[in-house]
């Protein structure tokens, strides 16, 4: 444990937080490089060393059948391997070139599946972008739905933040029409990636198309048939006179929206898929502008440099390592060695909480209150998340418990309040808490599915982790500030433990949607209700929950699950009977706060030696397979 967090404490960069790589899904990069290559500013953001390493990260990731999947452990996806492909030829690959043939091989796992006219919605989208597609192949995404009134349930201001913060840019150069340069490289393309001629395409057929790679929730006839009402009649007539006037004020409607939103998030933007879109939005509509050039200068804050090259991650995660990082610190109770550390570890957390609400009318903009909370990445972010709230509350609280000359300042107990007040306001009728915003309760999108690899991306979801984290939170103020909102803090934790046991499987696990997946859920649940009181004597779920960790122990005494339980939701173990130690780190932490060594404490003492045996001489551990995950098929 002394190596480990020796090593740990040497990793913490100058200002307090942990750096680490945040990344794994392969459409995050090429979206980049196809905006960069667009806006004529490639060779200033990657020059030549740069684009060498970001070649050999798709090298490193491309699969044996010559594709590129949806995350680097997944089956190839028409997506990935149409943009990657396009991402090798922009930064200089031949169409035979690359190592091991890569585009070769690429292409030829595109045109074995009948060529990029089967790519799904998003990826439409990009390639109309790029001058691959006619926007005619599009189904329609009509920047107008931002001027209907906002109580109409089909507003975009019902959907869920990361969607909402997509269709926005998508809608707003969908109705620009917007095409790039068509250069000899966009020439050459249209005939690599097609089986038929480009200009025989019948791009009204190819609309609904989608590879059965990629076909993780297909369309409900119903918007099918929104989509063609859309195509056929509604958009043809609103882009005529008089009705264009309404397009063109509803494109001003649309981009101040995004300007909005990029100011808020200092030009980070809430997201890597939405960074590329927005600033592409941005140039379009002034390519020698202050946004624009913003936003350039934002790009460093997602790249990272890994041993497998240079790759795009979803957005910086500094503020939920660290708040895990020092609590694992604090566990060692090592303070008289790692002292500095955990002191700039504090300040990292104190000072980074969001001090400000989002700017003038924000809730006209279809934005929560975020002063008081924690981001997933930094302040400057700005969008609050329930569980970073609670980890950086957690934090504090047990930094004022200790003294000042060691750790540094307590927080202020009015910015301990704002942390609450925030939690208090993410919580859903039945308990649980959402992520980012509250669930709205008129969502006219519950029907639809915009994107084919993701049911969760249209709506406010509530999280068993969320939960949790906010039940350990919240027991933990209430005891140090116990006059605070005490009624309404009592009734948060009570509806919150009643949600947490309702969503228990079956099988007794908890399904979990930021980590992979039963193993981390479970975890998480069983903290959650230890928190609040409950035991294995006086709690069902809590005996269940044990029994469901206990029965999934690999022999070796340690635990390991596939992302594939993820997308199908049910427990697969990893194959080989394989343990991952993160995993098996899990699941211990679960069975300790179930008190399960005052039982039997056997399984406990088997999964301690798995991870003390395999520490390295340095006090790290091996890298193994990847546990974070995302709308369910992410990871």
């Amino acid at each position: 444990m002394r190596r480990g967090a020796h090593l740990f404490s040497a990793l913490q960069a100058s200002d307090g937080h942990w750096p680490a790589e945040i990344a794994g899904p392969l459409y995050f990069l090429p979206p980049l490089v196809m905006c960069l290559y667009i806006t004529g500013h490639l060779d200033t953001v990657f020059p030549a060393e740069y684009r060498r390493e970001i070649l050999r990260y798709l090298y490193c990731h491309q699969n044996e059948d010559g594709g590129w999947g949806f995350h680097i452990e997944g089956h190839s996806t028409m997506i990935s391997t149409t943009l990657n492909y396009i991402c090798m030829r922009i930064l200089g690959e031949g169409p035979d070139g690359g190592r091991d043939n890569a585009c070769a091989r690429g292409r030829k796992w595109i045109h074995d599946r009948g060529g990029v006219t089967s790519i799904p919605s998003w990826g439409k989208t990009w390639l109309s972008i790029f001058g691959l597609f006619d926007w005619s192949g599009s189904n329609p995404m009509p920047p107008k739905f931002w001027l209907f009134p906002s109580f109409l349930p089909i507003h975009p201001g019902n959907m869920l933040c990361y969607c909402r913060m997509v269709y926005m840019p998508m809608s707003y150069l969908y109705g620009r029409r917007f095409v790039g340069p068509i250069t000899p490289l966009v020439l050459e393309l249209r005939e690599e990636l097609f089986l038929q001629p480009y200009n025989e395409i019948n791009w009204k057929k190819v609309r609904h198309l989608c590879a059965k790679e990629d076909l993780y929730y297909p369309h409900p006839l119903i918007q099918d048939l929104m989509w063609d009402t859309l195509y056929i009649f509604t958009e043809p007539l609103l882009t005529g006179w008089p009705f264009n006037k309404l397009r063109q004020k509803a494109l001003e409607v649309t981009m101040k929206h995004i300007h909005y939103e990029d100011e808020n998030s200092r030009y980070i933007t809430i997201g890597c898929v939405e960074k590329s879109l927005c600033m592409l939005a941005c140039w379009v509509e002034n390519p020698n502008g202050d946004y624009f050039k913003k936003h350039l200068a934002r790009i460093p804050d997602y790249l990272w440099v890994g041993e497998d090259g240079i790759k795009m991650q979803s957005f910086g995660s500094q503020e939920w390592d660290t708040a895990f990082a020092l609590q694992a610190l604090l566990a060692c109770n090592l303070t008289n060695e790692i002292g500095p550390t955990l002191k700039k570890g504090h300040e990292y957390v104190r000072e980074s909480q969001v001090k400000d609400n989002p700017s003038s009318d924000f809730k006209s903009m279809f934005r929560h209150i975020s002063k008081g909370s924690w981001t997933f990445a930094d302040q400057d972010h700005g969008w609050q998340v329930s569980d970073c709230t609670a980890e950086g509350l957690k934090c504090c609280l047990l930094f004022s418990l200790m003294p000042s000359e060691i750790v540094g300042a307590k927080m202020e107990p009015g910015r301990l309040y704002d942390f609450v007040n925030i939690l208090l306001s993410l919580q859903s009728k039945n308990g649980g808490l959402a992520a980012w915003e509250p669930e709205q309760l008129q969502n006219g999108w519950r029907c639809s599915t915009l994107v084919n690899f993701s049911q969760t991306l249209l709506l406010s979801m509530k999280y068993v982790e969320c939960t949790a984290a906010a039940i350990q939170a919240l027991v933990l103020f209430k005891k140090l500030y116990p006059g605070h909102r005490k009624k309404e803090i009592q009734n948060c934790i009570t509806n919150a433990v009643r949600f947490i046991e309702d969503k228990q499987m079956p099988d007794g696990s908890w399904y979990g949607s930021w980590g992979i997946c039963f193993t981390y859920g479970t975890w998480f649940a069983l903290g959650g209700l230890a928190a609040a009181g409950k035991t294995n004597k006086n709690c069902l779920a809590i005996r269940r929950g044990v029994e469901f960790l206990l029965k999934s122990q690999r022999d070796d005494g340690g635990w390991g699950e596939s992302y594939a339980s993820c997308p199908n939701e049910k427990y697969i173990p990893l194959e080989g009977n394989r343990s991952n130690l993160v995993q098996t780190a899990w699941a211990l932490m679960g069975l300790l706060h179930s008190r399960q060594a005052e039982r039997d404490p056997t399984p406990l003492h088997k999964a301690a030696k798995l991870l003390i045996n395999s520490q390295m001489e340095d006090g790290d551990f091996p890298q193994q397979e990847i546990t974070g995950s995302f709308m369910k098929n992410c990871i």
